[in-house]
């Protein structure tokens, strides 16, 4: 019973703005951990930023480099989070039914995720395939 009475409580506040800065840091490192344990497209694209940090060690990308990877990778994972509050908050007000605005809305939130992936692949390609052939 104090499960239930706890997310109600914390439901209660779930309005507001907190005035700690702390809490909501923590209300933030909360939407990015629901969003790494529940989508999957999160997890794959974490995964790739880790594989294309590795990479870029090996590959001793100078600084500037690093520094458009980083942003790269960022905004893919910033728009992937937001895809993902935006599916939240469709399904939350359509419930189970069909509806075609909010069809649009889920399919337009996924586009932009793929357009940056998109861009991410290509500003990849840019940075690695110039240091690959230099080891060949």
């Amino acid at each position: 019973m104090k499960s239930k009475a706890k997310l109600f409580k914390s439901g209660r506040r779930s309005y507001r703005t907190s005035k700690n800065v702390l809490i909501s840091f923590r209300y933030a490192f909360s939407g990015i951990k629901y969003t790494l344990k529940n989508s999957r497209n999160f997890k794959i694209q974490f995964l790739f930023a880790l594989l294309s940090l590795i990479l870029a060690s090996i590959l001793k990308l100078d600084k500037s480099d690093y520094l458009i990877m980083l942003v790269t990778i960022f905004s893919v994972l910033t728009l992937e989070i937001l895809n993902t509050s935006i599916e939240s908050l469709v399904d939350l007000v359509v419930k189970k039914k069909f509806s075609n605005l909010a069809k649009i809305s889920k399919d337009c939130s996924a586009g932009a995720v793929l357009l940056a992936s998109i861009n991410s692949v290509i500003i990849g390609l840019c940075l690695f395939i110039p240091k690959i052939k230099l080891l060949f």
